[in-house]
């Protein structure tokens, strides 16, 4: 536990938190909503500071990052909470751990994993990145933050799988040890984020702006869930948000839906193939240079093309991948490829 960073103080001691876009206001002795800052007598508290639920080595592909250090290795953590209630959320034994009724700290479970720690473990398994992943890392902000400045001095990369609706405060603090940032674009309207995530659109789009504008390696996902994100009216309003104001050469990752990891969905039906190519198809019409499917292995759709002449530039299966091309250019075009290695 240790004392949050952004927030101020109010009157009858309470706070307000301004780490994301819901800036709760908390009465003594309540939490916000993520469920993992809590106003202890007028003081804000991130009683997740260092207490990791999940430390795991994955395939950076795994992210997913197609087109930022492919084939490497990240060192991945997250701890409890959530300012989401995503009625899909395939993690949602540990993002909504933390928000159980009748608060104990039975609920804040975890690992003691200090910033420094989570370097040395980086280190020891020759991961070139950290992945701030599994759970929102806008919430535990802080533990994240010390991680990545410490990052930074290693030459180690920092990496976040978001929802997106961070403040503009804790952007702010983040852009300059942020490497590259996967951010999860759910819907394009602003009734099926409120009813099915608990947020608003336009602040997600807001930050998705802010960050492509800071020079921080962008790609989006959306998940094609049966009857609620899986239209092409959506599909084609996300591929021209991205090709507009992101660049065509933005990854844009399409993924299956399956009920039986979901949160509260079990009563849909995965998301069919034909969905995803048609997802495929519309981003590529719109203009988008580097479209994938994902959920679904066997597609060509998995393998990284080049936007010109259709040359493959990266083979995937699942989460390896074998790059055919070293140069960042085309070997039979000499056309740009948009990949970081470094």
């Amino acid at each position: 536990m240790k004392e949050a960073l952004l927030y101020e103080k109010l009157d009858q001691n309470k706070v307000q938190c301004h780490v994301c876009n819901h800036h709760c206001s908390i009465l003594p002795g309540q939490r916000g909503t993520c469920g993992v800052r809590e106003n202890q007598d007028g003081t804000l508290y991130l009683l997740v500071y260092a207490k990791a639920i999940s430390e795991s080595i994955d395939p950076i592909e795994k992210k997913p990052f197609f087109h930022f250090l492919p084939g490497s290795r990240s060192l991945s953590i997250a701890t409890v909470g959530c300012n989401f209630r995503c009625n899909n959320c395939q993690n949602w034994q540990i993002s909504q751990a933390s928000k159980k009724t009748g608060y104990t700290d039975l609920h804040i479970t975890g690992e003691d994993l200090p910033p420094d720690k989570v370097i040395q473990d980086a280190i020891e398994s020759k991961c070139r990145s950290i992945a701030y992943t599994y759970t929102e890392p806008t919430i535990w902000m802080d533990y994240a933050y010390d991680c990545m400045k410490l990052a930074h001095k290693q030459n180690i990369k920092n990496v976040w799988v978001s929802n997106g609706y961070m403040s503009d405060k804790t952007l702010k603090l983040i852009l300059p040890y942020l490497d590259a940032i996967n951010i999860d674009l759910k819907f394009f309207d602003n009734k099926n984020y409120q009813k099915n995530c608990g947020g608003k659109l336009k602040p997600i789009l807001e930050n998705l702006i802010t960050i492509k504008k800071a020079g921080v390696w962008l790609e989006i996902t959306t998940l094609a869930i049966p009857t609620l994100s899986d239209s092409d009216k959506m599909f084609y309003q996300i591929a021209e948000f991205i090709k507009k104001e992101l660049g065509a050469e933005t990854p844009w990752h399409i993924s299956a839906f399956s009920p039986a990891i979901s949160y509260k969905l079990q009563n849909l039906p995965p998301t069919k193939t034909k969905t995803l190519v048609m997802a495929h198809a519309i981003g590529k019409k719109a203009g988008l240079k580097y479209v994938y499917t994902g959920n679904i292995p066997g597609l060509d759709s998995e393998n990284t093309f080049c936007p010109k002449c259709g040359n493959i530039i990266i083979t995937r299966r699942g989460f390896s991948s074998k790059r055919h091309d070293q140069r960042g250019k085309c070997s039979k075009c000499s056309e740009i490829i948009e990949i970081i290695t470094e």
